[in-house]
């Protein structure tokens, strides 16, 4: 029974540091930082307005045009100096020709469907500004997103500016989702004055033109690879939770499921391409961030899951299931209730009964029952670069 509690009291760390343990750790070493360094250096304040080109990878977006299109030109940034690239490959609704209507707006399209990533790879051919924002044709980005987001590149040694992705809050998935996305906002910003964020969110996130390099065409979670990638050279990626991109949540929990299982797949994908930054001698606290926010995650943690649920069964099992005076039986009958609470605000949720001290459990749930679906699609190689977009409310 030694190597069984061995075990379950190492998979009960990983988890504890995957989802809480690293933030508690980056809160107080961000204060150390602050004690040793003192004041930090703010980036310069002098005007900094290079020009830039919001590009959007877009496949068969004509509902949201008019209003992408009126949100783009009303962004506080000198209008002449904003360039647009649109990609449309494989859109068959339209949306090149109702793009050609504007002004000012650069449309590339073939009719063949090869992916986002393949989208993006010709369309970086088309970009001649020094800065190029990615923003996607469905999510509206906060009036000063631009500005905030050039700003941080007056500091030469940022080589990407991740934006933050907001959530509209109309239900119970989009509860879960906000509040998964303030927790990822407030690491990212302890990450960013650590050291570097790990990675950009795709909805909002910019590049200097000369860093970006072309990726694997099969790649899943473009933003990703390219920010860490960027990263692997030397550069910061920093952030900045007010520029930000607001879109509609997803429709419902199978929806977002459908959603997370991609982006599992591709998390898998991405730690398998990017396996140098596993080695904390070359990169050092590149190396310690990334696998502590990322590849857990993706990993050890969800596995850690079915490991100590098993080892508490059998733990419980040898002290007495109702033996209360042992920390076993407390830790199984708890995990019970998690899971129990977990599917019953699955199955509210599906019947569209809101209860929301179930929200966490169960959001919790999917998102790690997405990690195991995603390394199963992964390994069959099931995950299409053309993947279906998630149902939004």
């Amino acid at each position: 029974m030694l190597t069984v509690k061995l075990i379950f009291w190492c998979f009960l760390f990983i988890i504890f540091y995957t989802y809480l343990g690293y933030g508690i750790l980056l809160f107080f070493l961000i204060r150390l930082k602050r004690l040793l360094k003192g004041n930090i250096k703010p980036v310069t304040e002098e005007l900094y307005e290079p020009e830039v080109t919001l590009f959007v990878a877009a496949y068969n977006e004509k509902d949201f045009l008019a209003k992408k299109i009126e949100n783009s030109r009303s962004l506080d940034y000198p209008q002449e100096k904003v360039y647009q690239i649109w990609i449309t490959d494989g859109s068959d609704d339209g949306t090149p020709d109702l793009l050609q209507k504007y002004e000012g707006v650069e449309v590339y399209h073939k009719p063949e469907r090869a992916g986002k990533i393949a989208a993006m790879n010709r369309g970086m051919e088309f970009v001649k500004t020094p800065i190029v924002i990615f923003s996607d044709g469905n999510t509206m980005l906060g009036k000063e997103s631009i500005r905030r987001i050039v700003h941080l590149f007056s500091d030469p040694k940022v080589g990407c500016v991740s934006g933050e992705k907001r959530v509209a809050i109309t239900g119970s998935t989009a509860a879960t989702e906000g509040i998964y996305w303030k927790y990822e906002s407030t690491l990212k910003k302890w990450d960013a004055e650590l050291n570097t964020v790990v990675g950009a969110a795709g909805e909002l996130f910019a590049v200097r033109t000369e860093l970006h390099e072309p990726v694997e065409p099969d790649t899943l979670l473009d933003d990703f690879i390219i920010s860490l990638r960027i990263a692997e050279k030397g550069y910061k990626i920093q952030y900045d939770p007010e520029a930000y991109a607001l879109e509609n949540p997803s429709a419902n929990v199978r929806e977002e499921l459908k959603r997370k299982i991609r982006i599992s797949a591709g998390g898998i994908q991405s730690i398998v391409r990017l396996k140098e930054l596993l080695n904390p001698f070359r990169y050092g606290l590149l190396s310690f961030q990334y696998i502590s926010h990322r590849v857990l995650r993706w990993t050890l943690a969800p596995a850690g899951l079915l490991v100590i649920l098993f080892c508490n069964f059998f733990l419980a099992l040898h002290t007495g299931f109702f033996n209360f005076w042992s920390i076993y039986p407390w830790l199984f009958w708890g995990q019970v209730l998690f899971y129990i609470a977990a599917l019953t605000g699955w199955l509210l949720e599906d019947k569209n009964i809101k209860v929301k001290l179930l929200y966490i459990p169960f959001y919790f749930f999917i998102m790690n029952l997405a990690v195991y679906l995603g390394f199963f699609r992964y390994i069959k190689r099931e995950q299409s670069v053309n993947w279906e977009r998630a149902k939004r409310g």
